[in-house]
């Protein structure tokens, strides 16, 4: 029976003797017997009593005996099996008796032994049964989860991976109260995933001990229970690394067998013992697999197809493969005559369900997933950017990775954009190419690896390692560093060498490495010999040749540095690493917050980390600037904050200062006010997680007790602003009521000295150069200031200045935008909008995507602080914000297209003998199709350079062209009256009256005279209104020709040619032109 002599040998050795004993005489033992003075019964002592301790772990009910008598046996093994009746009769038994008899002969006669016990069997004859059974390795004790002890308890010496003997005087109290010597600790594997360390050996102990209190605190761990079992689960990782299950009272941890312990044949050696011969093919001959390599040479050119269509990095290849299977098994194939596989398998096997039968997308196109409500917040967006690489092999649905979140998604909620490839194209791959952006926005994937998760995570993607590990990794060389942060700081896959591209007439066919790179790095304009199969390049709409070598260097900086995302990327760079611990040591500094627990009742905001690059005057890098934001759209009102409104400057008052400047010659500083926002003291009682890599064991499940503001915090803005108020009034300065973040200090010689402050960037302008000095040092007393010079970059606009003036353009913002949206290779426009279309609400066409909708025109709205030209065409698209359909979208990319003719296209102020306000209103009639209403428009100019101007729908339909104008008029004097107000306050001279130009000599009647009452009757109000400026002096109303007629540009859209005037007349000129 036991398959070897060695095995009977063993089996022989462990067998002990069967003892009878008849059921009348089982009570004469019982005087020899332990008693126990709880439960008053025999066979145990108080120390055992289950009534008290509760039952063994290992206990299990005994088996049935029959009457006959009871067979007591003993094994090696302490914990074998009982025995099992035999189904064999007492005839089977006797005959299998004589069988084995001969081979335990055998088995004596060899003498052989072993002192180890692998396996033992007992042989027992009670009546009619015989009971053969065998026990393998010894088994071990469980392990007891158990939160009274304080360390990791074992009497078993041989589980230790690792072991150190103990001194003898090391004892432990049990739970009984006794002492215990602890012969030695040691480390105990329990799984893959759980290792013990410091297991006490305590040969008196009888069963395992596993401490939550030390478990928790070395594995960085959570330990939740429940009625029926507990789990620990790694706070970093989120993975569960081991679980228990209730059982009498105790919690006993699960044995988690790893198939790698257990002894496993080899194929060569099952192949022997099934008598199959195994034949391969030679090394280095694909020849011999002519199927599986035909097959394999199928799959890869259908990969490598869909990668190169759209770009896709070579990382997704094995995405790739799998949909080519995909495709391929869902094509129609001559060999099949022309049905699918998948079809010629359904005939085969009717009952076989195929997993996905999705329809098809374009791989690698941007596809934006559905975040489900319970992972996302009220103002959280509602759908997450990501890559189409394939279909799920187990879900019926579309495979998708986000290389922000590095995770994929499986989801049939899929908004899909399948002409737009989420990697851009390089030049060889089609008209989205560029020859300034050759990168792809890749995330360095090889540095970290691929998760796959099939849930929409919360707000915080991915844990990230404490700020102390993350700083000890090895630094990256200073030309690495330099390098990768010009390409957007990502680790970016080289694109196709330009002097290979066909028709190249480089005598070798390569150009040295160092040389290429230079060129990528360049401006647009500065490449020369670098191909681009697109037929619109953006550089022959944008040239750097008119600009000095000083401003050349600057906008090529501002150009070419790109800032992290998040934290992750940040800490991979030693610069942006030095940014972080710069910020929070001003954080400390200044004593922004203190770590506490959280008080019940109390939620605590989020925080995130927010990078920029702030520049010097001539264009060199001033310093990397890392920002903690707390994430304030959490918080309650009357809870953790009160009032809130804090004013910024207006963009008109800074133009207003531009031109003014050009005039008079005044200078431009401007200064940076770091950390701002810790400047301002906290009233409120605010609690805030732990930033990003600041989180250690010590504030673990811990928060930050706000005593400072913090940028974020909704109140903050408004707490900075008052101290910045009350410190520049004590240096004599004077709050403008025309706007309040300017401030303005009179001096008796008849001189001035200008502040304007958007949040933490100020302007200083005059002219009285001694005080403006004098002004910077207060500040840097009261303040930490940094002093970046000249005014350069201000909000995203880069300001150039000359002798004729200064320029004004958002150049950089528009490439960024023209890049974000692929249209850096479109086919230009010359006017933004199209004379011949009329947008409407309901016009049948498909509706698009809302939320791209919106962000695109959000950027534009910003871009027309310094665009005028696209005032109008901005203002109509804006209109279809909450329900925009193909058509808006069209409208919206002929402004993209507008913009990529014109991307250095700005404001001039320059230098005029002009000094007054001059104001230009035009109206056009009924001119939106969906409720008749009339578009305002006006633009203000002040010492001959345009400071303001709208572009509007009227709020009521007007009957008739005149009103349409007068209402337009009303506007205008409206805008005028706050520019006279402002200049006053300034003392700068004015030429009174103020001019309002209008095209209409209806409405200027209306204005003069009260005729026309039919026509005027139901618009009293802005009649008296304008009417009462004209009669105080304050305005004189003057006609225009309409094709002379500046505002003309803000209320319809123009040809060609009155559309080039009338922007010339706005002073907008480009120094970027390439003609």
């Amino acid at each position: 029976m036991m398959g070897s002599h060695q095995q009977l040998n063993m089996a022989e050795s462990s067998a002990l003797k069967t003892q009878f004993a008849p059921f009348d005489n089982r009570q004469k033992i019982k005087g020899g017997r332990p008693w126990c003075d709880h439960c008053r019964k025999p066979g145990h002592s108080r120390e055992t009593c289950w009534k008290i301790h509760g039952k063994p772990v290992d206990w299990k009910p005994r088996q049935p005996l029959e009457k006959e008598g009871r067979g007591n046996h003993v094994a090696t093994d302490e914990q074998s099996p009982q025995p099992e009746a035999s189904p064999f009769n007492k005839e089977q038994m006797e005959m299998l008796q004589k069988l084995l008899s001969p081979l335990l002969s055998v088995q004596s006669q060899t003498g052989s032994s072993s002192n180890q016990v692998i396996g033992s069997g007992t042989l027992a004859h009670k009546g009619n049964f015989l009971s053969a059974f065998t026990a393998g390795k010894k088994r071990k004790k469980p392990w007891i989860v158990d939160s009274g002890a304080s360390d990791h308890m074992t009497g078993d010496a041989t589980i230790f991976d690792t072991y150190s003997s103990c001194p003898n005087n090391l004892t432990v109290r049990i739970a009984d109260g006794s002492l215990s010597k602890v012969a030695g600790t040691g480390s105990v594997v329990l799984s893959r995933d759980l290792t013990l360390n410091s297991v006490l050996l305590v040969p008196n102990l009888d069963c395992n001990l596993l401490s939550i209190s030390k478990l928790t605190k070395e594995k960085r761990c959570i330990t939740n229970f429940s009625s029926t079992h507990c789990e620990f689960q790694d706070l970093d990782s989120g993975k569960t690394i081991g679980n228990a299950e209730e059982c009498s009272g105790l919690y006993i941890l699960k044995e988690r067998h790893d198939p790698q312990e257990q002894p496993q044949m080899t194929v060569g050696e099952f192949l022997a013992q099934e008598g199959i011969v195994h034949l391969s093919s030679c090394v280095d001959t694909p020849q011999q697999n002519g199927i599986a390599e035909r097959k394999n040479r199928h799959l890869l050119e259908v990969a490598r197809s869909l990668m190169f269509s759209m770009n896709v990095p070579k990382l997704f290849w094995g995405q790739a493969v799998l949909t080519a299977a995909y495709l391929i098994n869902r094509m129609p194939s001559r060999v099949l005559k022309f049905q699918t596989p998948c079809q010629t398998l359904l005939k085969s096997f009717p009952t076989t369900r195929l997993i996905s039968t999705v329809p098809p997308k374009i791989f690698g196109c941007s596809v934006f997933v559905h975040i489900n409500q319970q992972h996302r917040s009220k103002l959280d967006p509602r759908s997450l950017k990501c890559i189409f690489l394939g279909y799920s092999s187990n879900q019926k649905g579309y495979k998708c990775y986000s290389p922000v979140t590095r995770k994929f998604y499986n989801s049939m909620d899929v908004t899909f954009f399948e002409t737009q490839p989420y990697y851009p194209k390089n030049d060889i791959q089609g008209e989205n190419s560029t020859q300034e952006y050759q990168f792809w926005d890749l995330e360095s994937f090889s540095e970290s690896p691929i998760t796959t998760e099939n849930h929409i995570p919360p707000e915080s993607f991915n844990q990230p390692e404490s700020i102390v590990d993350l700083w000890d990794k090895e630094h990256i060389q200073e030309e690495t560093e330099e390098r990768a942060l010009s390409q957007q700081t990502h680790e970016a896959e080289p694109g196709p060498n330009p002097s290979k591209l066909p028709g190249n007439n480089a005598p070798d066919g390569t150009v040295d490495s160092e040389l290429e790179n230079d060129i990528l790095n360049m401006p647009i304009a500065w490449r020369k010999g670098v191909r681009s199969c697109t037929q619109h390049p953006i550089g022959n709409f944008i040239s750097y040749d008119k600009l000095s070598p000083t401003f050349r260097a600057f906008t090529s900086s501002i150009t070419e540095i790109q800032v992290p995302q998040n934290i992750q990327e940040a800490f991979k760079y030693p610069k942006w690493k030095a940014a972080v611990d710069e910020e929070v040591r001003a954080l400390e500094k200044n004593g922004t917050w203190e770590i506490t627990d959280l008080p019940r009742g109390k939620k605590p905001v989020g925080c995130k980390w927010i990078f920029t690059v702030k520049y010097k005057a001539d264009g060199n890098v001033d310093r990397y600037k890392a920002r903690l934001v707390a994430k304030g759209f959490t918080q309650s009102y009357g809870i953790d904050y009160q009032e809130t409104f804090a004013p910024v400057a207006k963009l008109n008052t800074v133009r207003v200062l531009l031109s003014l400047a050009a005039n008079l010659d005044w200078s431009l500083h401007q200064l940076d006010v770091k950390n701002a926002f810790l400047n301002g003291d906290l009233e409120e009682e605010v609690y805030m997680d732990i930033p990003a890599g600041l989180e250690t064991t010590s504030n673990f499940n811990k928060v930050c007790r706000l005593r400072k503001s913090l940028y974020g915090l909704k109140q903050s803005p408004r707490a900075w602003f008052e101290r910045f108020t009350k410190v520049v009034k004590g240096y004599g300065f004077v709050q403008c009521q025309s706007d309040h973040t300017l401030f303005v200090k009179h001096f008796p010689e008849g001189k001035l000295a200008i502040i304007i402050v958007y949040v933490d960037d100020i302007i200083l302008t005059g002219d009285h150069e001694e005080k403006i000095d004098l002004l910077k040092k207060l500040l840097t007393k009261e303040f930490e200031i940094k002093d970046l010079g000249n005014l350069k970059y201000f909000l995203g606009m880069e300001i150039a200045r000359s002798k004729k003036g200064i320029a004004v353009s958002q150049r950089k913002y528009v490439l960024d935008l023209l890049n974000e949206t692929g249209m850096l290779g479109c086919k230009p426009a010359e006017t933004p909008m199209d004379t011949t279309v009329k947008l409407e609400e309901s016009d049948g066409s498909a509706p698009v995507d809302k939320g791209r909708y919106q962000r695109l025109v959000g950027k534009l709205i910003y871009l027309s602080h310094t665009r005028p030209d696209i005032g109008f065409s901005v203002s109509v698209v804006s209109q279809f914000m909450n329900n925009p359909t193909e058509k808006h979208m069209t409208a919206v990319i002929r402004i993209l297209r507008y913009l990529k003719m014109t991307p250095g296209k700005g404001l001039f102020f320059q230098r005029t003998t002009k000094k007054e306000i001059e104001i230009f209103s035009d109206a056009d009639w009924a001119g939106s199709v969906t409720d008749r209403r009339s578009t305002s428009g006006y633009c203000s100019f002040v010492w001959g350079n345009l400071v303001t101007w709208r572009s509007k729908k009227q709020s009521v339909v007007a009957r008739s062209s005149a009103e349409a104008e007068f209402r337009a008029m009303a506007q205008g004097i409206c805008e005028g009256i706050w520019l006279n107000r402002l200049l006053e306050e300034l003392r700068v001279p004015l030429k009174h009256p103020m001019v309002l130009y209008c095209d209409n000599q209806a409405a200027i009647s209306i204005a003069k005279n009260p005729v026309h009452h039919d026509r005027t009757k139901h618009v009293e109000i802005d009649r008296h209104f304008i009417k009462e400026k004209i009669e105080e002096g304050v305005f004189k109303v003057s006609y225009t020709p309409t094709n002379c007629q500046t505002a003309d540009i803000l209320t319809k859209a123009l040809a060609r040619v009155n559309f080039e005037d009338l922007t010339e007349k706005l002073g907008m000129i480009n120094i970027y032109n390439a003609a």
